[in-house]
């Protein structure tokens, strides 16, 4: 699942492959792009901004695009089979004489002015892994909206980007509280150690092929995916329910026993998965 994490791994992956590169090949395939051509230009540079990539190419224009669910760059050698997706899956390709890069189901994909990239990223918060990390302005932002779930506000990207499902599961786990715990019922000491517990489990996943923030080899997420079994700290099997971040439902993992705070009634459980009957954590 595409976090702040992950889509630095692809903007450099893209950076590499493309920055300071003639593009040889310029296919962006959605409807209002279809006779854009980016042939002949060079490429400059790849820049992440949270969960939202920026492919800046010679002439003032950048590409932009995000990942959100499942999209995904792929970049491909000359000659490689390129195996992503299906063909019709595909809805970007960028090549030049080293290889192609080639964009998998990307639900957002723009192409715009440079000068205009505010109209794209500028809602954002500070970016956990970019140079604009202000971890002051970040917990500012969370404690906003005091009535407001953690886990919401942990998604919402205009508060801090980069933070996505996973993330928001394994450090509300961390921080030992539920994600429907209200932001301003958060204890004064853990809301101070937010922002860089945050910054420190992304940091240290943005080179890793596998994201872990448990430090074991054996056991790699904390709570995210794990339900029903048994939690690693306490024993107590792992439950899940969905949550909103403002736009959708998503699947939210905490352990009853080890997180102190609300959680929700059985109509909240996803169909088909371990929900949790109505009560309030110690």
């Amino acid at each position: 699942m595409p976090e702040g994490d992950t889509v630095h791994q692809a903007a450099k992956r893209l950076h590499g492959a493309l920055a300071g590169k003639v593009l040889t090949r310029s296919d962006l395939r959605v409807p209002r792009y279809a006779t854009a051509d980016l042939t002949g230009r060079t490429a400059l540079d790849v820049t992440a901004r949270g969960k939202h990539l920026l492919t800046r190419v010679e002439g003032g224009l950048t590409l932009h695009s995000h990942l959100r669910m499942d999209g995904a760059w792929k970049v491909y050698a000359p000659g490689q089979r390129w195996s992503g997706g299906p063909a019709h899956q595909i809805r970007a390709i960028l090549g030049t004489g080293d290889g192609t890069a080639v964009g998998y189901r990307l639900p957002v994909l723009e192409l715009l002015r440079t000068a205009d990239e505010h109209r794209a990223v500028g809602h954002l918060g500070p970016d956990l892994l970019g140079p604009d990390w202000d971890p002051e302005r970040a917990l500012e932002n969370l404690l906003g909206d005091p009535a407001r779930p953690l886990g919401e506000a942990l998604l919402d990207q205009r508060n801090l980007a980069g933070i996505g499902n996973v993330y928001k599961s394994e450090l509300c786990f961390l921080l030992r509280v539920t994600p429907w715990l209200a932001v301003g019922d958060l204890p004064a000491e853990y809301a101070s150690r937010l922002p860089d517990l945050a910054k420190r489990l992304l940091e240290a996943n943005r080179d890793r092929p596998a994201r872990n923030t448990t430090g074991q080899r054996e056991q790699n997420l904390f709570v995210y995916g794990r339900a029903p079994r048994p939690c690693a700290r306490c024993g107590t099997p792992v439950r899940v329910a969905d949550q909103g971040d403002g736009s959708r439902d998503r699947p939210t993992y905490w352990c009853p026993v080890c997180q102190r705070g609300p959680a929700p009634s059985p109509s909240h459980g996803p169909a088909g998965r371990h929900s949790t009957p109505p009560h309030t954590t110690n």
